[in-house]
């Protein structure tokens, strides 16, 4: 597996569709930082009810459907970051209200009573179950096999040009 590449400056780069520099990376890594798709994405993505929660979900995965009908692999895969973001970050708060899992002297800190069925717990589902639709989407799992392939590839050809 490439990973994200970090050496790009994303302040000043603006990623068009199926663009090469993009990498899938592990996780949510770089979901902040590939533009315009960030910009997009983040205008809709919220989770602090889970109505707030299943309607950004929603408008995430209308996204979604809209770059896989052109065929856009990085604004599909930037939808899933951002709908994985939405279910980790979401069970963060519902773990520890305060966001904060370490306490002063790095101790991990007990979970809340309510981890399991507070209003952020809730939320944290919503996008799972959303996400969970992206990454077993047939047309999602092909296009990142593909460029899976492509990144090693990309590597193979600048590793035979030096």
């Amino acid at each position: 597996m490439k990973e994200f590449d970090y050496t790009i400056d994303y302040k000043n780069t603006l990623f068009t569709p199926n663009d090469p520099r993009y990498r899938i990376g592990r996780g949510e890594q770089g979901v902040l930082l590939v533009r315009p798709y960030t910009e997009v994405i983040c205008e809709v993505w919220k989770f602090r009810t889970p109505d707030i929660a299943r309607q950004s979900a929603s408008k995430i995965y209308t996204l979604y459907t809209e770059y896989r009908s052109k065929e856009d692999f990085v604004g599909m895969d930037m939808c899933r970051k951002f709908l994985e973001m939405g279910f980790t970050r979401a069970r963060r708060y519902a773990n520890h209200k305060d966001g904060r899992k370490y306490d002063s002297e790095g101790n991990v800190r007990p979970q809340e009573k309510d981890w399991a069925t507070s209003e952020k717990a809730i939320s944290a589902r919503i996008f799972k179950q959303m996400r969970d639709e992206v990454t077993s989407d047939k047309v999602y799992i092909d296009m990142r096999a593909a460029w899976r392939a492509k990144e090693g590839a990309r590597k193979t050809e600048r590793s035979c040009l030096t």
